[in-house]
């Protein structure tokens, strides 16, 4: 005959049973419920701790992938600039977001442009001064500062007006200021290559008073200027969730207008060479 304290162990187990609910099972749902505010709430600091961290790994060369950095910049100066972005979409696969983690990139092209600057302070003779003024307001202004604000408005166009919302999707998706920052500083190389690279070495000839001398220097500008925005729209129609993403393309309508009408308004002294406008306007004189 079972004791009163076998007896009261089997009505327990009944009492559960009858119930239906196993404290298990109630534990774990318990757990599930309070589990998605956590992934939301890492998710949301990870968004926001991701500029920091990016900021702090760019101080730390150990942590940049320099090779890889290097190959992206080719590719840029290739037919196929596109292929730089399929490991955006590698990423947003794997980390959940579009933009790089290495600043290896963004570092690179830096030291690429002071070294530009220096060399180009040397060429027209420069002050301290005058090399320090051109320097940072390369740095600042013509890489950063434009960038920024290239990278907010292009931003907000796409997630204002070309986000495609689909019905099978419950998360909305959105354009990353990283990503755009990205974007800028990818199409930002080939320029720097065509305007600090390429014409430092064309100097001779573009800042002639000849004919040839003006089409050369307004070429090189227009190139460099199309080609920048011919990558921003690559970079922006590589995300699935947007469409009309054409709208980055027009730019370059207004770049190739202002070109042509520069060719025909030359017989009639209107005309004017890109290149000797900005060496008066950094240096004052293109004194060579």
């Amino acid at each position: 005959m079972p004791s009163g304290d076998a007896a009261h162990s089997r009505k327990s187990k009944l009492t559960v049973a009858s119930g239906g609910a196993d404290p298990a099972a109630a534990t774990a749902r318990h757990h599930h419920h309070h589990h998605h505010p956590s992934q939301h709430s890492s998710g949301s600091n990870n968004a926001v701790n991701r500029p920091m961290q990016y900021l702090a790994r760019l101080t730390d060369f150990r942590q940049m992938d320099i090779q890889s950095a290097l190959d992206q910049m080719k590719t840029l100066l290739t037919s196929r600039p596109h292929v730089v972005y399929k490991t955006s979409y590698y990423r947003k696969q794997t980390k959940n977001h579009w933009a790089r983690d290495d600043p290896a990139f963004v570092a690179l092209q830096g030291i690429f442009l002071i070294i530009a600057c220096i060399a180009y302070a040397v060429a027209f003779k420069a002050t301290i001064t005058g090399g320090i003024s051109f320097l940072l307001y390369s740095v600042l202004w013509n890489w950063l500062g434009a960038g920024f604000l290239i990278a907010t408005i292009g931003r907000e166009i796409a997630n204002r007006h070309l986000t495609v919302h689909s019905s099978s999707s419950h998360v909305k998706q959105s354009v990353e200021w990283l990503y755009a920052f990205d974007i800028h500083c990818n199409a930002f190389f080939p320029l720097f290559v065509v305007l600090y690279a390429v014409q430092f070495f064309m100097l001779p000839v573009v800042l002639g008073s000849h004919f040839m001398a003006m089409v050369l220097g307004n070429t090189m500008y227009a190139a460099a200027l199309s080609w920048y925005w011919y990558v921003t729209h690559l970079g922006y129609r590589t995300l699935p969730f947007l469409s009309n993403t054409e709208v980055f393309l027009f730019p370059i309508a207004a770049i190739v207008v202002v070109y042509v009408l520069n060719l025909i308004l030359h017989p009639f002294g209107f005309s004017w060479n890109t290149s000797i406008l900005m060496a008066r306007f950094y240096f004052g004189s293109y004194l060579m």
